[in-house]
């Protein structure tokens, strides 16, 4: 089973719309658009533009939920081509997870430790030693977004990881669409027992008890599964522009359930399916290119760096460009987020290297 370049593509464009979210809030968190103009058709193009560019660069946050889908798939897609060659030795695959997700995570904290034109808005004290530990969730009102906010995802992960087993073995035993039944099932119910029945702090429902973002992640294993059954029949619904047109269409309606304590329960579910299509339509699109192709597809190959380091540089910036007006932030944008990517993308290769390296140390010692 290939490793899909349209997945690569799907992640690179999600992580650059996070990390275009996290610099256009805080660019833009005190911002006013200018008033309608109506008086000419240049001034209507011009106001329905900045329009539909607040709009659309508020729904960033959404494409986290693109990235749990993805990450469901692509573990699925991973684990299902290890059972080609025999049983899976689940001590092996979590010391490969553990390897993989850690030593970048513990170079993110350096990073941010010493790095210049990053915003520090919290002193370092003790509860990093729970932040290196992934372990966040504990004492969530202080630890979840400590440091460097983005890094709540992390301990999310974390948890979908410990339980993979359980997931691969029931999504494996019952097939795609009774598994995605069952955890749509059981993430809306402690949706709904975190919101309705006993009300907690909202961070467990973001992520800090990932039962409740399960929905996302089964969805994406479901469609790994599917792809294995049928994959010209998803590429063709995902990337040739049905899949695109259903987001559309649904996305209005996704956002809807904002408005009810009820519908909130369903929200993260559908605003991320919403968003995936269109991320991964779009995806389809570029991938009809060869240059651009290649290009997202490594930004996605190595989007885990710039996840883990992008926000604290995008808020150190973005605090100091708000005078500049709107055409000037786009302008900084783009550059940012190209050496932001490189440098995600340096660090993350780098420690693969080194993780790699002294993997192989260790085994010829063995030897």
């Amino acid at each position: 089973m290939k490793r899909l370049l349209w997945i690569d593509i799907s992640k690179g464009l999600a992580i650059l719309f996070v990390a275009y979210f996290h610099f256009f809030s805080t660019y833009f968190q005190h911002g006013v658009l200018p008033p309608p103009d109506w008086s000419s058709i240049a001034a209507g193009v011009l106001t329905m533009l900045r329009l539909a560019w607040f709009k659309i660069s508020g729904l960033g946050f959404h494409a986290v939920g693109v990235f749990i889908i993805l990450s469901g798939w692509t573990l699925m897609q991973s684990t299902m081509r290890r059972t080609e060659k025999g049983e899976i030795a689940w001590g092996a695959w979590y010391w490969a997870r553990f390897t993989r997700l850690y030593p970048m995570y513990w170079v993110a904290h350096v990073v941010y430790l010493v790095s210049p034109f990053v915003a520090r808005l919290e002193p370092v004290d003790d509860r990093i030693i729970l932040s290196l530990l992934g372990l966040r969730f504990i004492d969530i009102e202080m630890n979840f977004m400590y440091l460097n906010a983005a890094w709540w995802y992390f301990s999310m992960l974390i948890q979908f990881y410990a339980i993979f087993p359980l997931l691969f073995w029931t999504a494996r035993r019952v097939g795609p669409w009774w598994f995605l039944f069952i955890g749509c099932a059981a993430g809306f119910f402690a949706r709904y027992v975190l919101l309705v029945l006993w009300p907690q702090n909202g961070l467990w429902v973001l992520g800090g008890f990932a039962i409740c973002r399960l929905p996302e992640f089964t969805l994406g294993m479901s469609l790994a599964m599917w792809y294995t059954q049928s994959p010209v029949r998803l590429e063709w619904f995902l990337l040739r522009g049905a899949g695109f047109v259903a987001g559309l269409i649904l996305y209005p309606a996704a956002l809807q359930l904002y408005h009810g304590l009820y519908d909130y329960i369903f929200v993260d579910f559908a605003t991320g399916a919403c968003c995936m299509l269109e991320i991964v339509g779009i995806a389809g699109f570029i991938s009809l290119f060869n240059s651009p192709a290649k290009l997202f597809g490594l930004v996605g190959l190595y989007s885990y760096g710039l996840y883990l380091t992008h926000q604290p540089y995008v808020i150190w910036l973005g605090l100091r460009i708000r005078e500049v007006p709107i055409w000037g932030f786009l302008l900084i944008c783009i550059p940012t987020l190209a050496v932001l990517s490189a440098w995600g993308m340096l660090l993350e290769k780098g420690t693969n290297a080194l993780v790699s390296k002294l993997t192989s140390l260790k085994k010829s010692a063995r030897a």
